[in-house]
Order: structure tokens, then sequence, then C-alpha cells
């Protein structure tokens, strides 16, 4: 099945090190975020939401899992999707760049439909999923 991309990019007023620090933790996601709920299933090392991590987050009905991919501090947060989707291969890497006296946040998602046909569905769906949730991150962040 056809590869699916697309990347979402925003502006905080905030310093990198402020939206990454929020990134990496998971709890305050569901405060900036449409996410509902957050768990870590599984710590990392040597910190609990290091590469290894195995993130949980709820909303409604839904619980997806994900596992924290690559840390570059300031600079990049990756993750990719374990379960809770229909989707394989899934992995979303958020880059920060410096810009002015804030940051670009740009968030690129890839991933392979496993049904058939419903990769431009979930590609839309989750496009409007990552604009929200970055844009939320980028007005916290700034707002901190």
């Amino acid at each position: 099945m056809a590869k699916q991309e697309f990347e979402v990019t925003v502006h905080s007023a905030a310093p990198p090190g402020a939206v990454y620090q929020l990134l990496r933790d998971g709890s305050t996601w569901p405060v900036w975020s449409p996410l509902e709920r957050f768990e870590l299933e599984k710590p990392g090392s040597p910190e609990p939401e290091s590469v290894g991590a195995i993130r949980n987050f709820h909303t409604g009905r839904y619980k997806v899992r994900e596992q924290v991919a690559e840390l570059v501090p300031d600079r990049r947060f990756s993750y990719t999707l374990l379960s809770g989707l229909a989707l394989k291969d899934y992995r979303a890497d958020v880059d920060l760049t410096p810009s002015g006296e804030g940051t670009d946040i740009r968030w690129h998602t890839s991933f392979r439909p496993k049904v058939p046909g419903m990769g431009w569905i979930y590609r839309r769906a989750l496009h409007k999923l990552t604009t929200d949730v970055a844009t939320g991150l980028a007005s916290y962040a700034a707002g901190k």
C-alpha cells in the first residue's frame, strides 16, 4: 500500500527548549491538545520518557500506543505508533527550529494504511488532528 505523508508547520513565540519540554512530558499533552488522557505504560531509560518509552493517549473510546523513537534535545522529538489505528509504519518527527525569538514547529508524519483505499481518509483526519495538536502546543508554550 502507498505510503502517506503530510506535514504541519506552525510558529510559537516560545524558545525551542520550552516547546521540547512540553513534547517530552506526555502528562502535559491533554492540557494543550485535544487528547483527553495520558498514561506512561513503560518507562524508557535513563529517564521515564526517554527513547523506548511507551506512551498511551486516550480520546473518547480511542487509545493509541506510541513509542518514543528519537530525541535530540531542543531540536527533535520523534515517535512511532504501536497500536490503536489501522496503520502501519507510522512515524512522526517533530522538528524545532529557532526562528526570531521563537520556534518553528514542523510536524512530519508518514504511514501506510492497513486497509487498501483508506490512506487518504487517515491522512485527512490525521492532518486536522496534527494541526490542532501543533497549534495548541505553539500557543501553550508561548503562554508559559
